[in-house]
């Protein structure tokens, strides 16, 4: 992994925005919380001793997640449960983690895959921003009953709660790549249409 992190980044003005008072603990938290999910499921996959199919990629999924709500709570904000997952949600704005390569690619190339869940979709469709001006929605397979239920806000998040995107590509050897946030739409393609994105630097986890 690439000791850029070592640096100490300071929140944008869009990261203030969104996160206010913790913009800048937040800033410098996530990468090192990416971190420390690759440490871990980089064991459990040498522990597994498989060579396919391992367990790092569900593993490191599911280590992003606590890690991030682990973060709302030392900052004191909220951390809400969806489908018995958790989600971190500070100052109102819900952490959306999503490993979308195990290798580096840009972020314009990232897609959900075919068999994403409903409430992937929801959570774009319902708590994502609206398509910029001059986009419009193509035509799937979606019956109008379908696409009324993922418009409808999780009571869980709030109606007002909105998505923030934390997208970022990792191997088990290599560990995290490049970390990207910010605000992406969901086409019906499964591709994001980015509204606002930065990049965030990589860092080597802390010693415990």
């Amino acid at each position: 992994m690439s000791g850029q992190g070592e640096r100490r980044a300071k929140p944008s003005a869009w990261a203030i925005e969104r996160f206010g008072r913790q913009a800048s603990k937040l800033t410098r938290a996530v990468p090192v919380q990416l971190a420390r999910a690759h440490a871990r499921a980089h064991a459990v996959h040498l522990t597994a001793g498989l060579k396919k199919r391992g367990p790092y990629g569900s593993t490191l999924a599911e280590c992003v997640r606590v890690n991030l709500a682990d973060t709302a709570r030392e900052l004191g904000e909220s951390v809400r449960e969806i489908r018995g997952f958790e989600y971190a949600v500070i100052n109102n704005h819900a952490l959306f983690p999503y490993k979308y390569a195990d290798r580096p690619r840009p972020l314009d190339q990232a897609r959900l895959p075919s068999n994403a869940s409903p409430t992937r979709r929801r959570l774009f469709r319902a708590h994502g921003p609206e398509p910029q001006d001059g986009l419009f929605e193509l035509n799937d397979d979606l019956t109008t009953e379908e696409y009324r239920q993922l418009e409808e806000a999780f009571e869980e998040l709030g109606a007002s709660t909105k998505l923030v995107c934390v997208f970022f590509t990792a191997d088990q050897e290599d560990g995290i790549h490049a970390i990207h946030w910010g605000e992406a739409h969901l086409e019906p393609d499964r591709t994001f249409t980015w509204l606002h994105s930065e990049q965030l630097p990589v860092a080597h986890p802390p010693p415990d």
